[in-house]
């Protein structure tokens, strides 16, 4: 079994947005089942580790453009391979390419293994006897920084959103890409007409639930970025996340 996982995707009419081009949100859902499909070929994926009481969770994800995304009915493909693996924390890579072959963007990601009974993160180096690191793949090159820290924000939030059914997910908690499209929402029209996101970093700090308030508050930073927090029932900080747009 080969080290790099890759994936011949179709951007559907309805996967894209009024430009016709892929959605960045879609894009994410993309990345992440990839990434399960890669994973469940090597024996760690989310079936097995279910059925030991345990789940795949994402703790950060860095979405880099250098291209065009895909237009309507245009194929692409995206590489995913392992970077890294720690006791607590994996790190997993990806490359996207148009319909050409051409590199159009990459996306680092963090992921924790956590037990369903207790939430908490267990030791992936016990993962399937260990064998997640025989799919290491270190010298493949991922050319965009690693995900830094997202600084905390103290302004008052802009936006005040209830989670609703089509925010839950199989686990019944927000889905994962329903941060990211809420997020992207703040943004002007414009900046999709120009394709002028250029990268998305979000953070993943706690769960989110039914019914819950999600407070949305956003700050405009000195290099230019645009970081933006979210906060349920005016209480814990639930994910931050770091927009950088050409202007």
């Amino acid at each position: 079994m080969t080290k790099v996982g890759t994936f011949d995707l179709v951007a559907e009419p309805f996967h894209c947005d009024f430009t016709g081009h892929l959605a960045l949100g879609v894009l994410g859902n993309h990345l992440l089942n990839c990434a399960g499909q890669h994973a469940t070929a090597r024996g760690f994926g989310m079936g097995r580790l279910n059925e030991e009481n345990y789940t795949w969770v994402l703790s950060r994800l860095a979405i880099e453009l250098t291209g065009e995304m895909p237009r309507q009915y245009e194929t692409f493909h995206v590489d995913t391979w392992i970077e890294s693996v720690y006791r607590l924390f994996t790190d997993r890579c990806f490359a996207l390419r148009n319909h050409l072959g051409q590199p159009i963007g990459y996306a680092r990601s963090t992921w924790a293994m956590i037990s369903l009974q207790t939430r908490r993160p267990a030791d992936l180096l016990t993962l399937s006897d260990g064998r997640i690191v025989d799919f290491i793949d270190a010298d493949r090159p991922c050319p965009m920084d690693k995900p830094g820290r997202i600084r905390p924000l103290t302004v008052d939030p802009t936006e005040l959103i209830r989670v609703r059914y089509s925010d839950i997910d199989i686990n019944g908690h927000l889905n994962s890409m329903r941060y990211v499209e809420h997020i992207l929402d703040l943004l002007p029209m414009d900046v999709f007409r120009r394709q002028a996101l250029r990268r998305f970093d979000i953070q993943y700090i706690a769960e989110s639930l039914v019914d819950d308030t999600l407070a949305l508050s956003q700050q405009r930073m000195d290099d230019g970025s645009l970081v933006v927090q979210i906060r349920k029932n005016d209480a814990e900080t639930i994910c931050r996340a770091k927009l950088e747009i050409e202007n």
